[in-house]
């Protein structure tokens, strides 16, 4: 079968190093790929904002499986689209990659389904926002809703971090911000637990940790990832 692989990152690389070793592959593409995935998949130099352009090459080159591997496109629906033309994707629809996209909307369906999670509070702009840190317990944790690659969070320490966190995101710094989101600080460990999901059943296939502090002794800013799990707050609450 032809594979093509979508991204340019570390992550399709490994993707692409894993996909290579099926005997079932015939040929692998990379969309636009990068220096790693030369040697491995046939880089394809290709803008994955252009939906059309990319169904097109699918389709030209009879490729029988996509895989996505940045959040950006499937954000903006590029499953929802290469499925209308009958295209087979591996990758969230757009309204499940919410769950990366908004933050926000993570902590609603936690809590619709007893999920546990910090304790959370939205704000829509920064009047509301200012008083809300008046009142707030610290440390307190900052989030810009929207896709902000990996970023948008903050630790705040003190009423000024939490000032210019709130300035940061509604000045645009992560794209545009309609709400922002507070939650409690919570002491504890991060795991991110992996499972593939055809909305009938499931499969798990690993776990992973970040560790991001730039300073020894957990000094230094964290950009911390936001779709995580504390195993602090799981342990609290059960």
């Amino acid at each position: 079968m032809n594979v093509a692989v979508i991204g340019s990152g570390g992550r399709e690389h490994a993707i692409c190093e894993s996909l290579i070793k099926s005997k079932k592959i015939k040929k692998l593409y990379c969309l636009p790929g990068n220096g790693g995935t030369e040697s491995i998949a046939q880089n394809i130099n290709i803008d994955l904002s252009n939906f059309k352009e990319i169904k097109d090459f699918v389709k030209k080159n009879k490729i029988n499986l996509v895989v996505v591997g940045p959040e950006k496109p499937l954000v903006e629906g590029i499953t929802d689209y290469l499925e209308k033309y009958k295209i087979k994707v591996f990758g969230p629809n757009k309204f499940a990659s919410q769950l990366e996209g908004s933050k926000i909307f993570t902590k609603k369906i936690c809590k619709k389904y007893k999920i546990p999670t910090a304790n959370f509070v939205v704000k829509q702009n920064i009047k509301q926002s200012l008083e809300h840190i008046r009142k707030a317990k610290f440390p307190l944790i900052i989030k810009a809703d929207n896709l902000a690659s990996g970023k948008g969070v903050y630790i705040c320490k003190n009423r000024p971090e939490a000032i210019k966190a709130i300035e940061d995101i509604f000045n645009g710094k992560f794209g545009e911000a309609k709400k922002i989101l507070f939650e409690d600080f919570l002491q504890g460990e991060e795991m991110s637990y992996f499972i593939i999901s055809d909305g009938l059943s499931f499969k798990y296939f690993g776990s992973a940790q970040d560790h991001k502090r730039v300073l020894e002794g957990d000094k230094g800013k964290i950009p911390v990832v936001w779709a995580h799990i504390l195993l602090q707050d799981y342990s609290q609450n059960n």
